[in-house]
């Protein structure tokens, strides 16, 4: 029996893009409670940005690892609703993957690869057998994260797919070139911090300095090692290289958006 199975009652999450202004985040749970009351349900973040799969992607992978082994992921960033993308149910490793085939999965899969995956073709396990086709959060995947937390088998919700057929987000991989590493941003935060995608391991114990245009900021390890004010690189909680400004915004002060280049220099010697 695989650890999964040995909890038949599982954590639920849930991430979107829908606020707080709304009812939308609401109702989901009211889909959920309906099919199990005493299900336990987290809120990882609705404040995505309007259809930014790319933030969700990063979100999800970001904090995945903190949740147990079982525990049911449900995520909504779905510019495709009611479209010929598929609504999928995913697990891996580390528990199941709920939500739009558009790539918001494939940061998670990255790190830890799909065992199996199913397309979500059983109306029994959806909300109604008619779904609206703006809302498959609340008639789809919310009712499924439900049934799958409560102890529903995967290969009861579906049709079972190739894992290798899940739709990947294309980020751009970072490169080194003798002491230059070259990335993007590949997230901003709340803060406006710009979260590149260069993995912290590159500058561990290093002497380090982030060139972003003509501007050199230094590598430190916190926020404080610089004046208010000031841009700082360093690693974040999350394990990549960030840009951060002391107090402030680097997104306003820096001038930068999602995909934007950097380059980490390596002192030698």
């Amino acid at each position: 029996m695989s650890k999964n199975q040995q909890n038949p009652q599982r954590l639920l999450t849930l991430l979107s893009d829908f606020g707080d202004r709304d009812v939308y985040v609401g109702v989901m749970k009211g889909a959920i409670a309906q099919i199990n009351p005493k299900l336990k349900v987290i809120d990882l973040t609705h404040q995505i940005p309007p259809q930014n799969i790319a933030a969700a992607r990063f979100c999800l992978m970001d904090a995945y690892p903190y949740f147990p082994v079982g525990t049911v992921h449900v995520a909504v960033v779905d510019p495709g609703v009611g479209g010929q993308r598929r609504a999928i149910a995913v697990e891996f490793a580390n528990g199941y993957l709920v939500g739009p085939d558009n790539g918001l999965f494939s940061g998670v899969l990255t790190h830890s690869p799909a065992i199996a995956a199913v397309e979500l073709t059983n109306p029994n396990y959806w909300r109604t057998p008619n779904p609206s086709t703006t809302f498959h959060g609340r008639d789809i995947f919310a009712p499924v994260g439900a049934h799958l937390a409560s102890g529903v088998s995967l290969q009861q919700l579906g049709t079972q797919i190739n894992p290798e057929s899940l739709v990947k987000l294309k980020i751009a991989e970072c490169s080194q070139s003798g002491n230059i590493i070259t990335g993007c941003i590949q997230y901003i935060d709340h803060f406006g911090n710009l979260v590149s995608n260069i993995p912290g391991t590159y500058v561990q114990d290093k002497s380090w300095s982030v060139l972003v245009g003509d501007k050199i900021i230094p590598g430190s390890r916190t926020y404080g090692d610089v004046e208010i004010g000031d841009a700082i690189a360093l690693v974040g909680s999350h394990g990549w290289v960030e840009l951060a400004i002391n107090s402030g915004n680097a997104r306003s002060q820096l001038q930068m958006n999602l995909r934007d280049t950097i380059q980490v220099v390596i002192e030698m010697g």
